[in-house]
């Protein structure tokens, strides 16, 4: 098998991987999902998919991860794998999608107006 290359988004965060045959170890910015995600919770998110599948130990998977926080990170990586699994496997892809692991999530910060504190907040109103 080749390298399958696939991109996940999610609020200002990018996740570009890249996809090999192997024993299941996924390396983000030259670090381990382990180091990167301390977080037990932000792991599970980052293998939903390859779990879905039952494929956890199957691919080896390199990430370069940039902007966002790192939930956002991490919901752009599961997206990310899970675009890659389908190229590999088209048959995977109504199992993702009834998880809700295909759907790129739109929601993204609402920019600031002018003449506006915030976004959607207006400054007091005064009559006179």
């Amino acid at each position: 098998m080749e390298v399958v290359n696939a991109l996940g988004r999610r609020k200002s965060a990018i996740a570009r991987i890249y996809v090999s045959e192997g024993t299941g170890k996924i390396t983000i910015n030259k670090r381990d999902l382990t180091q990167y995600f301390p977080s037990s919770i932000l792991q599970y998110v980052v293998k939903q998919p390859l779990n879905k599948i039952g494929a956890a130990e199957k691919y080896d998977i390199k990430v370069n991860l940039c902007g966002g926080g790192f939930t956002g990170q991490s919901q752009a990586l599961r997206l990310a794998i899970a675009r890659a699994l389908v190229k590999i496997n088209p048959e995977d892809k109504s199992a993702l999608r009834a998880e809700g692991f295909m759907t790129r999530d739109p929601r993204a910060v609402e920019r600031k107006k002018p003449g506006q504190p915030k976004a959607r907040k207006r400054f007091q109103f005064s009559k006179r």
